[in-house]
């Protein structure tokens, strides 16, 4: 089933998003893929600075960001692997800066100025359909969601991904259990009662799409 990256773009590498992300590797590895798994906290990394390096003429990044530094190993991995996944919690209705960072490596380097002539529409550079999968984790409800256009704001992440890659798609948890301790946070517009029964019956069930989130990605579906 070939190869699948998880990048998680979230601070805490055992929460929420760190927890879909892992069920979702093991999916994948249920599928056969040979999975790899990254918290990006722990690289020291820039997003996209402008070089325009990946657009000079006769450049040989194929893809590639040609910014040297410590996200470049992964970005190799991402540009080779069959499938990608990457989480992120939404912080006021977006996603985390390395998250961010990491997309804008992702897309500028891996897109064409160039037009296809076939098409008229932007060539793509890449020689595969690399299979993208976002998971996002937020406090906020589904209608909570809604309400501040979480998914205008989120959509077009992947639909650059699915343009420029061939293939995204997005899975979310919403209404996730935040702290370890509600008792220690001046927090009280949130009902901890609630977000434990969310946490204990919903966020199992977000656990099981997640795998099967993974499995399917890995299996190219």
């Amino acid at each position: 089933m070939g190869t699948v990256i998880v990048l998680n773009g979230s601070p805490r590498k055992n929460k929420n998003t760190a927890k879909m992300l892992k069920e979702a590797a093991k999916g994948a590895k249920e599928a056969g893929a040979e999975v790899e798994y990254f918290d990006l906290v722990d690289y020291n990394y820039k997003g996209c600075i402008s070089c325009f390096a990946c657009k000079r003429k006769g450049n040989t990044t194929n893809g590639l960001c040609a910014y040297k530094d410590e996200l470049t190993p992964i970005l190799e991995k991402v540009r080779n692997a069959d499938a990608v996944i990457i989480g992120s919690p939404i912080y006021y209705s977006y996603q985390t800066g390395m998250f961010r960072n990491l997309i804008e490596r992702m897309l500028f380097a891996a897109s064409s100025y160039m037009k296809d002539e076939t098409t008229g529409l932007t060539k793509r550079l890449l020689d595969k359909i690399i299979n993208i999968g976002i998971i996002y984790t937020m406090n906020v409800t589904k209608e909570g969601a809604e309400f501040f256009e979480y998914p205008e704001i989120l959509n077009p992440t992947q639909k650059y991904l699915s343009y420029i890659y061939g293939s995204a798609k997005t899975l979310c948890a919403y209404d996730t259990y935040q702290f370890d301790d509600y008792s220690k946070f001046d927090c009280d517009m949130f009902d901890e009662v609630h977000k434990a029964e969310i946490r204990d019956t919903q966020f199992p069930i977000d656990l099981e799409k997640a795998y099967e989130f993974g499995k399917k990605l890995a299996m190219g579906k």
